[in-house]
């Protein structure tokens, strides 16, 4: 079990947002991956927690054959660009942008006086040259959700063998993994265990490990990135 925990990276940032970067495969950036962060897993290569500073906004800019995916934590996001433009994330919203080949530019904006949170994951396509596209979820409450991959006969998401799932627990509840797979708590309070190891899973723990189980001692919310056969 591999552990990295937020709050003792470096806090970087651009724009008008700071954030803690979590993964950094070096398939994308190369010799810019910082040696701190974890590796992806499947097609998963990027993971951002990242806070936009009050009315901070990061600018117009491009992305090309990557799918961006937001998970609004706390706050709220405004977004604007050539995929839905005006449309707003409120706090446990979920958007997922495919460039595709096609590619697209946006800008996500803070339009309060407070600052917000904001997860960002990027994942590598399995097809080059697709059109460019929008999703949207509203994650259950509470049980699984999933918001990326899966099922190529399905059109709840998009097509991958990278699957990412929103995980919510209640207290006393747990979930168990088998696959090697990236956990990411993202908010409240639990253990993580593997066979007989233990260790607290608080906000802002990465975990990657087989055989997985996490439980909550209080409400919990996470997310996992796994790769189906």
């Amino acid at each position: 079990m591999q552990l990295l925990k937020r709050d003792e990276l470096t806090l970087g940032g651009f724009a008008g947002l700071t954030e803690h970067r979590l993964v950094t495969d070096s398939r994308l950036f190369g010799a810019r991956k910082r040696p701190e962060t974890f590796e992806g897993i499947g097609h998963f290569v990027y993971l951002a927690d990242a806070r936009f500073n009050p009315r901070g906004e990061t600018g117009m800019h491009p992305h090309k054959e990557i799918d961006v995916i937001s998970v609004m934590v706390d706050g709220r996001v405004s977004h604007g660009g050539s995929l839905e433009h005006g449309k707003s994330l409120e706090a446990g919203d979920v958007q997922v942008q495919r460039a595709g080949g096609e590619g697209f530019s946006h800008n996500e904006m803070n339009p309060d006086d407070a600052q917000n949170r904001l997860l960002q994951l990027w994942v590598l396509p399995e097809t080059a040259g697709e059109r460019a596209a929008y999703k949207y979820y509203t994650p259950k409450q509470q049980g699984e959700t999933r918001i990326y991959g899966g099922d190529k006969q399905q059109d709840a998401t998009f097509d991958s063998h990278t699957v990412i799932d929103m995980v919510k627990l209640g207290e006393g509840e747990s979930y168990q993994l088998e696959a090697d797979a990236l956990v990411y708590i993202i908010k409240g309070e639990g253990q993580v265990q593997q066979a007989s190891e233990s260790e607290p899973a608080t906000e802002g723990l990465l975990v990657r490990g087989e055989h997985l189980r996490i439980e909550a001692n209080q409400s919990l919310e996470m997310f996992v990135v796994q790769v189906n056969p």
